[in-house]
């Protein structure tokens, strides 16, 4: 995933190798990190590199079926650059909200293989997917008036999907969205009644969302979650009024953050997929499946990028204290679900090349001892005025933050 610009330089650090050092510095896009945070023109910033976005894909469509359909969850970054840079690459855009949907659809996404999932949709947003033409993931029987009244109303058909809440979760995420009681999709065993309201309603029906997790670096895990989903969809379309056309798996590929994590192995699941879409071929003929990705996506592209402000030592612990902090990059602070603190990988991007090391907590400008991003880890030795680097940095960084939280200075964002 190195760019060509960046050929022969030293990667410092085995899952961020899409960043490597040339002459002590860390390159971003393949430009030393210095001169990118000049050409940003501020401090702190969040910077997406085209090139491991593009790597990522290719690798990733080179590897999973191709009659398996990728569809990117933009609420992982929503940035409007981004977006028109994944719509390019993969074959679907997956949106969260309205707000998603209009970014989606400027940036070019097809709307007919655009889906809209969510548990609190409101009426308006519901008759907005319906005049765009994307796909509804129903999750509540509440939609399903609102829609038939958008469809009449705009003379239009509102397709339609019914997001299930499975009887399984997805063992071993970082966020569990299937199994047990939870606010998103509708249960199992409501399906069918679900099933019968919309064919009574004359909504288009297509098929079957269902997302069991996230954040999954167990390979067995993902693919046994794959397999649940696609049996319990089969099972449910012996209910349905009209063949299923459109079967979204979820997705759940993780990236490796903490020390000790490995890179998901990605050939068994894609070994995986091709045995489903070959039963699918058979048993559901008309669906196409999706695998929905997000954070795999785009989650390694990118870097946040702050600046020490100041160097103070407290008995015998060195603070470096930056321009930015949990207000910009809350996952990286460790506020964003963790339940034992860990460190994001972390280093001084002007000094990445450094052996003169230390031990230092890197701390940001907020007046909250929640403000931490980095605790007590060795980096090189840095000074008021140099780069720190948060790597693993481009999914749920910015969107996911707390922006106003004690009225600091923002940040901005670039695709370099």
């Amino acid at each position: 995933m190195v760019p060509p610009s960046a050929e022969g330089a030293k990667p410092i650090h085995a899952s961020m190798d899409g960043f490597p050092v040339r002459n002590g510095e860390l390159l971003v896009g393949g430009m030393p990190i210095s001169r990118l945070a000049a050409r940003v023109g501020q401090t702190p910033f969040y910077a997406y590199d085209r090139a491991l976005l593009r790597a990522r894909a290719a690798a990733l469509r080179a590897l999973v079926p191709s009659s398996v359909r990728l569809h990117y969850a933009m609420k992982a970054n929503p940035m409007p650059a981004v977006v028109g840079c994944m719509v390019g690459l993969v074959d679907g855009v997956d949106v969260a909200s309205a707000g998603e949907l209009r970014v989606a659809l400027d940036a070019g996404a097809d709307p007919a293989e655009v889906s809209f999932a969510g548990p609190g949709k409101r009426d308006g947003e519901l008759r907005q997917a319906v005049a765009s033409g994307v796909l509804v993931n129903v999750e509540s029987a509440r939609e399903l008036p609102v829609l038939s009244a958008a469809c009449r109303e705009l003379g239009v058909p509102a397709r339609v999907a019914v997001r299930v809440n499975p009887d399984f979760e997805l063992k071993g995420s970082g966020m569990k969205m299937g199994g047990g009681p939870k606010q998103f999709g509708v249960d199992v065993d409501a399906v069918p009644e679900l099933l019968s309201r919309i064919a009574d309603l004359g909504l288009a029906f297509q098929g079957f969302h269902l997302f069991a997790g996230s954040q999954n670096l167990h390979v067995r895990s993902i693919c046994e979650a794959q397999q649940k989903s696609y049996a319990l969809a089969l099972e449910l379309s012996e209910l349905t009024s009209s063949p299923v056309r459109f079967l979204n798996l979820g997705g759940g590929f993780g990236i490796p953050y903490f020390p000790g994590e490995r890179p998901l192995d990605v050939e068994p699941i894609a070994a995986n997929l091709q045995r489903i879409a070959e039963r699918a071929a058979r048993e559901m003929p008309a669906a196409s499946l999706v695998v929905e990705l997000g954070r795999y996506l785009v989650g390694e592209a990118g870097v946040y990028v702050t600046r020490i402000v100041d160097r103070k030592v407290s008995r015998g612990q060195v603070f470096l204290v930056t321009d930015g902090g949990l207000n910009h990059h809350l996952a990286a602070s460790g506020n964003f679900g963790q339940v034992v603190r860990k460190n994001y990988p972390v280093t001084i991007g002007n000094r990445a090349g450094s052996t003169e090391t230390e031990v230092a907590s890197v701390v940001g400008p907020l007046c909250t001892p929640l403000d931490l991003l980095a605790d007590r880890m060795e980096l090189p030795v840095a000074q008021v005025g140099d780069l720190v680097v948060v790597f693993q940095s481009g999914a749920y960084g910015a969107s996911a933050s707390p922006q106003g939280f004690l009225s600091h200075p923002g940040f901005v964002e670039v695709l370099v």
